[in-house]
């Protein structure tokens, strides 16, 4: 195991195995099941919604019970854009910035705010998102939802529609996760750690929570807008049940399995996202809470840091057990008699009995 580790630090190994997945990342579409490609679809949608919950839970420590109403906020600007015939990427930007635009608004107002307070804010925010989408039926569709086509392969390109959607989810999600990274290991991430940690310190060392903490809900906001781009990429079609408060608790629930604190974290709660409600179904769908509930539990008091803390888990145990065998090698050769000791105190025994 260290010397997997080792040769993962070498520079050319970690380009090659990046290059190596991009060219399976490439290639799979073109030979998977449908099926399987729009599960795979899902699974970047939702990772990108829990990368950007990550960034202002897991990096910066806030409480936001209200990521997915960016999601679905982005998901009915894009409809808008799209039936009124927008370019696409005039509608890609706006879907983007128009939830960054509200999460700036929440974030003036909330970031001040802490513990109890700013989690009853952002609760508010899909509870108060359902009914709206409602009643502005005339943008949104009202109950009945709205749909908008725009995500099917063009003639010409020899590409199925999911084969398209899943070129297009990759490349967005791809970017959004190498932003959100430089974004978190920057300077901006040492700052947020530092105010996470510890706010007078932060105050001391001249940073600003409030100004870092606005920020960090803002991005978060703008993921969350992106998301919502993607998901009408994939779905087409969206309704206030998109808004729902349970949406949300389940994307928290995705970062927590997934492992706070971690970009790739992120992919794995979105993993979770559309895999565990799809296998609870299957197992009993009367029972899909309860057994997301004691897969949540499971997790918390067996991997707290996530699935994605598991390798290293499994690092540590092999140390730990490399070590106690070292350890009893060496006591067990400590206390082996020399060679010939043993026939030295015999003779030496027999002779004094002959005396």
């Amino acid at each position: 195991m260290a010397a997997v580790s080792t040769m993962w630090r070498t520079p050319w190994v970690r380009w090659a195995t990046i290059a190596v997945v991009a060219i399976a990342l490439l290639v799979a579409p073109l030979i998977l099941p449908q099926i399987a490609n729009q599960t795979l679809i899902r699974i970047g949608v939702y990772a990108v919604a829990v990368l950007g919950l990550n960034i202002v839970m897991g990096y910066g420590g806030q409480v936001n019970l209200g990521q997915i109403f960016f999601l679905g906020l982005g998901a009915y600007v894009t409809a808008y854009g799209v039936q009124n015939d927008w370019n696409i990427v005039l509608v890609f930007a706006a879907a983007c910035l128009i939830p960054a635009a509200a999460g700036l608004l929440v974030a003036l107002a909330a970031a001040r705010l802490g513990g109890l307070a700013i989690a009853m804010v952002t609760i508010a925010l899909p509870i108060v998102g359902v009914p709206l989408a409602k009643r502005f039926s005339d943008v949104t569709g009202g109950s009945q939802g709205v749909s908008a086509r725009f995500s099917n392969a063009p003639e010409g390109s020899g590409l199925y529609d999911d084969q398209w959607q899943f070129y297009i989810v990759l490349a967005i999600v791809a970017v959004s996760f190498v932003l959100a990274r430089n974004f978190v290991t920057g300077r901006f991430g040492r700052a947020l750690a530092i105010v996470r940690e510890n706010e007078n310190v932060a105050s001391s060392m001249g940073i600003s929570p409030y100004r870092y903490k606005v920020l960090a809900f803002t991005v978060a906001s703008l993921f969350g807008g992106v998301s919502g781009f993607l998901y009408m990429v994939a779905v087409q079609y969206t309704s206030p049940e998109t808004l729902s408060f349970g949406h949300s608790i389940s994307l928290l629930a995705a970062m927590v399995i997934g492992g706070a604190g971690s970009i790739v974290g992120s992919l794995i709660g979105g993993a979770y996202y559309v895999f565990v409600p799809q296998a609870t179904s299957a197992i009993d769908p009367n029972l899909t809470t309860i057994i997301q509930g004691v897969v949540l539990l499971v997790v918390l008091f067996v991997l707290p840091g996530g699935l994605v803390s598991l390798p290293r888990r499994i690092r540590r145990r092999l140390r730990r057990t490399s070590s106690s065998d070292l350890a009893r090698t060496a006591t067990q050769t400590s206390s082996r008699p020399a060679p010939g000791r043993d026939e030295e105190g015999t003779e030496e025994t027999e002779r004094q009995g002959q005396a």
